[in-house]
C-alpha cells in the first residue's frame, strides 16, 4: 500500500478546479479548509467577512472532493481483529495496535468508522471496549482514521443465524432491565464507549429493552441482524425504537412472497403516528392465514446496511434494496482482520479461515467469513451494479451514514463548520467498468495520505 505523506503544515487551504459531492450531485465550487480549527470554512465568508488569504491554493484538475468514508461495520484491518486480546505484557498493547490500524486504514478513504467486536467472551468486551470508545476529542490528524464509538454485534444473537459466530458465547436478556447487557459488555461501556448494537429482537426481552437502549443516558443505536424476525418482529422493533438492519438479507430469514420478512420493513411507508392502527377489513386472505394480519405502523423505515463485495449478495439483489429504499443504504465492509494481508490460512476462533483475495471462508464448513475489502472496492461495485451516479454512490458512504449516526452537521458532508475530512477522488473506466480512486486523504484539514505514482494537482503558493 502506498505510503502516507508527511503531513500539511498549511493553516488554511483552498482547492479549486474540483467538484464537489453535494447531496446527490457534485457541484463545482471551491472548497476551503482550516487545519487549525479542523473544519471547513465557508468560502464567502473566509474572503469576505474575514478578509482570509489561504496559506495554500491546490488546483485538483476537476477531480471530486468527498467527505471522508464512513465505515458502520470492521471488525479488523491489516492483521488485527478487534476482538482479540494481544498476548503481550505491555497495557497499553491493544491501544498501539489500534492506533497502528487507523493509521493504515485512513490510507484507503476511511477517515471515521465503527469498529466492530462480534460476539465474544464479557471479557473480551471489558477489555476492548474502553480503547473503542468515540476518539475525535483528540482532533489529531496523525491518528489517523477516528473512531465514533464500538459497534458490538452480539452475542445477542439467535443460535439459528449465527453465521461464524460462535455458538458458545452466544446469549440472550434474562429480564427486562439491562443486568444482562451491563454484565456482558461492561456498565461504563454502555455510557459511551458503545455506539451501536446488533442484536436479535426476537429474544426473550430483547424488544423491551430497546427504548431504554436509545434513550439517554445510553443513546445507542439499535439495529436488527442475526436474526430469526418475521416481518411483525422486526416492525415492533422499529417500534420500539430501533432504527438500522445489519448486512440486510445475509444472517435473517430470506423475503417470501408471503412474508416479506425484514426485507418488507423498507417498502413501508412510514407514518407520524406510532399509535396502534385501526384494525384493517377483514378478507378471505386473512381468515385463512395466509397474509398475517398488520403490525402497528412504523414512523420511519430504517437505514441498512450491504456488503457489495460480490460474495454476500447478488448485484442484483442489491439494486433491489437500493431502489427500495435509495435513501436508507449504507455501504459496509463487513471486513476481517484479513484485508491487507496476503492469501492464504489463518487461525481464528478454534478454527481456519482461508483467504483467497477478498474471498474468506471457513476451512471447517466453508462459511463465509466476513469480508476482505475496501469501501472504496465497495463504492465501484455499487456504482457499476446499480447504474447509479457517481455522487449516489459516495452518498452510501458519507451523509448516510452520518446521518444514522446522528452526526449529520459534523460529519458526511462539505459545508462550513462541519470537519474537514476529505478524500480527493479520480474516477477511471477500464474495460467499460469505473473505477473510483482515493488520490489524497484530509483529516482535520490535514493532508494524510496521496497517492503515488502519477501526476496530481498542482501546488499553487
Amino acid at each position: 500500500m502506498p505510503s502516507a505523506l508527511p503531513t500539511s503544515t498549511a493553516k488554511v487551504t483552498k482547492f479549486t478546479n474540483c467538484r464537489l459531492l453535494k447531496g446527490e450531485s457534485l457541484v463545482t465550487q471551491d472548497l476551503w479548509v482550516s487545519s487549525f480549527t479542523g473544519k471547513i470554512i465557508q468560502s464567502q465568508e473566509a474572503f469576505y467577512g474575514q478578509l482570509c488569504v489561504p496559506d495554500e491554493v491546490i488546483d485538483l484538475g476537476g477531480r471530486i472532493i468527498s467527505p471522508g468514508f464512513i465505515d458502520t461495520q470492521l471488525n479488523g484491518a491489516f492483521g488485527f481483529d478487534f476482538a482479540s486480546i494481544p498476548e503481550s505484557d505491555d497495557p497499553n498493547a491493544y491501544a498501539k495496535e489500534f492506533k497502528r490500524i487507523n493509521q493504515l486504514l485512513v490510507k484507503t478513504g476511511v477517515t471515521s468508522h465503527l469498529p466492530t467486536i462480534t460476539s465474544s467472551r464479557p471479557e473480551v468486551y471489558h477489555h476492548a471496549l474502553p480503547f473503542l470508545g468515540p476518539s475525535g476529542a483528540s482532533r489529531l490528524a496523525s491518528d489517523g482514521t477516528e473512531s465514533l464509538g464500538a459497534h458490538v454485534e452480539g452475542p445477542f444473537l439467535a443460535p439459528t443465524k449465527n453465521g461464524i459466530h460462535p455458538l458458545p458465547v452466544l446469549l440472550a436478556p434474562k429480564s427486562n432491565d439491562l443486568t444482562s447487557l451491563s454484565d456482558c459488555y461492561g456498565p461504563s461501556n454502555l455510557l459511551g464507549n458503545i455506539r451501536l448494537i446488533t442484536a436479535a429482537p426476537e429474544l426473550p426481552h430483547m424488544t423491551f429493552l430497546i427504548p431504554t437502549l436509545t434513550s439517554p443516558p445510553h443513546n445507542i443505536i439499535f439495529s436488527i441482524g442475526h436474526t430469526e424476525s418475521t416481518y411483525e418482529d422486526a416492525t415492533a422493533a422499529i417500534t420500539a425504537g430501533a432504527t438500522m438492519i445489519t448486512h440486510l438479507f445475509n444472517a435473517m430469514r430470506p423475503l417470501h412472497h408471503r412474508n416479506p420478512g425484514i426485507f418488507g420493513l423498507l417498502c413501508t411507508t412510514p407514518t407520524t403516528n406510532s399509535s396502534p392502527s385501526t384494525t384493517p377489513p377483514s378478507s378471505p386472505l386473512v381468515t385463512q392465514n395466509i397474509i398475517p394480519s398488520l403490525p402497528k405502523p412504523i414512523t420511519q423505515r430504517p437505514y441498512f446496511g450491504i456488503i457489495a463485495d460480490s460474495i454476500h449478495l447478488h448485484p442484483t439483489t442489491i439494486t433491489l434494496a437500493y431502489n427500495a429504499h435509495p435513501s436508507g443504504l449504507i455501504l459496509v465492509t463487513d471486513a476481517m482482520h484479513l484485508v491487507g494481508l496476503p492469501n492464504g490460512r489463518y487461525a481464528w476462533n478454534n478454527d481456519f479461515i482461508l483467504k483467497d483475495g477478498i474471498h474468506l471462508r471457513l476451512e471447517s464448513d466453508g462459511k463465509i467469513a466476513g469480508s476482505s475489502i475496501t469501501l472504496v472496492e465497495c463504492v465501484s461495485n455499487f456504482l457499476n451494479w446499480t447504474g447509479c451516479s457517481v455522487a449516489q454512490a459516495l452518498k452510501a458512504v458519507t451523509e448516510t451514514p452520518a446521518r444514522m449516526l446522528g452526526l449529520e452537521h459534523v460529519k458526511g458532508g462539505l459545508e462550513g463548520g462541519m470537519d474537514a475530512d476529505l478524500c480527493v477522488l479520480d474516477v477511471m473506466v477500464e474495460e467499460g467498468r469505473k473505477r473510483v480512486v482515493v488520490d489524497e486523504v484530509w483529516k482535520f484539514g490535514v493532508r494524510v495520505f496521496e497517492r503515488e505514482g502519477e501526476e496530481r494537482g498542482t501546488i499553487m503558493s
